[in-house]
């Protein structure tokens, strides 16, 4: 008998015995397979279908070995009958992809010890006991964390004869975890966020950092820049932004581009905080009592009177200009807060130039949100002083 059958039977008792460090994470794959085999033309049997198990031991994420019992029942060409073959092999795999992704091609090479049972199954002899060696590759596709699909392609090469043999063959496979305390697949997670390799599409994360479930740094305010390292981790939506996260302010005169309606101010002059030159005084401010649905920025012309006496106003003092002022009860989110701020103290602003006649250049809006309270936020009431607009009559000195 050949050498080959002791060692595979030593083989599969080693990959069961074999302890593993508490940490190390690896598999046992245990794959019954039903297959196709094409003989040699030397020998006198017909194709014939296949059976068998693997045994396979994933040591690592890339490499694996695994002991192969195969058998069938093979069909006499030239004469009547037919010969049991049997088979016991040793085979190594290297894997092309990592245990937890969906498909993972490999390649394999390995050795073993042929039967071919009674009768003749040479037409040059009688040998019956064959050492083989193999070469080939398949694919191993992950339906769960625990069971998957192999497709396997070999080519033998028997040595005494200098046969060449052929074999497909189709299996199933459990796995069974070895040091991960369960039965989920092997899990690499090279920068240690939490999400593995074949899932993580930003790979180098710094550590500590805080990731979504792409593995990707959040961005709590979407402007481009993660929250390690943005500085105004609140910018408004849509804003432009420096490598900081922090609104640009294209003319450095400490207002915002959001914000600025002098772009253009020049160096180291004085502006207010509309980033104009020169400081807007607060000479009147008018609490407007405009009523806006829930959730709504909406306005018609409902409260045209209201906003008349700012008009008029204005009309009295052409010197003065008005910032329209929204604000807002500390409910909800902070930044939606703002922008629902905005959105109202430019729909009365839109009431003074479009409907009331004062020109645009006079009148600005701005949304201050939940930061300037006049009372109590824990408070109905309070919350209710809170819903505002205001105008702010100006004059530049």
């Amino acid at each position: 008998m050949s050498i080959m059958r002791p060692l595979v039977v030593t083989a599969l008792a080693a990959a069961v015995a074999t302890p593993v460090a508490a940490e190390q994470k690896d598999y046992i794959y245990i794959s019954p397979f039903a297959g196709y085999q094409l003989f040699d033309s030397k020998r006198d049997l017909s194709e014939t279908g296949t059976f068998g198990v693997g045994l396979e031991y994933r040591f690592t994420p890339r490499w694996a070995v695994e002991a192969v019992y195969s058998r069938a029942d093979a069909d006499r060409k030239h004469v009547s009958g037919s010969s049991d073959f049997e088979e016991l092999r040793l085979d190594g795999l290297y894997y092309l992809a990592d245990a937890d992704q969906a498909w993972n091609p490999y390649l394999a090479l390995g050795a073993g010890d042929a039967d071919f049972g009674s009768g003749p199954v040479f037409t040059a002899g009688t040998n019956h006991d064959e050492t083989r060696v193999n070469i080939g590759g398949g694919i191993r596709y992950n339906i769960t964390e625990s069971v998957s699909l192999r497709g396997d392609l070999r080519e033998f090469h028997g040595i005494d004869e200098s046969t060449f043999d052929t074999q497909v063959s189709l299996g199933l496979s459990m796995a069974f975890s070895r040091g991960g305390g369960g039965n989920e697949q092997v899990v690499m997670d090279s920068d240690n966020d939490g999400i593995a390799d074949g899932n993580d599409q930003c790979p180098g994360t710094p550590a500590g950092a805080q990731v979504d479930s792409l593995g990707c740094e959040l961005d709590n305010d979407n402007d481009g820049v993660a929250n390690s390292r943005d500085e105004c981790p609140s910018t408004p939506a849509g804003a432009s932004v420096d490598g900081r996260g922090c609104e640009t302010d294209s003319d450095t005169d400490g207002v915002v581009d959001s914000k600025d309606e002098c772009p253009n101010t020049s160096a180291g002059a004085d502006v207010d905080a509309s980033g104009c030159e020169g400081v807007a005084e607060t000479v009147e401010t008018i609490e407007l009592r405009v009523q806006f649905p829930s959730n709504s920025a909406q306005i018609d012309g409902t409260y045209d009177r209201e906003i008349q006496q700012v008009a008029d106003f204005m009309a009295e003092h052409p010197e003065t200009s008005v910032e329209i002022a929204g604000h807002t009860d500390s409910a909800g989110n902070a930044d939606y807060n703002q922008s629902l701020s905005q959105q109202r103290a430019e729909a009365v602003a839109g009431r003074l130039t479009a409907s009331l006649g004062v020109a645009a250049d006079r009148v600005s809006a701005v949304g201050y949100g939940e930061a300037e309270p006049v009372a109590d936020n824990d408070t109905a009431g309070g919350r209710a002083q809170n819903r505002r607009v205001e105008a702010r009559i100006q004059v530049r000195r």
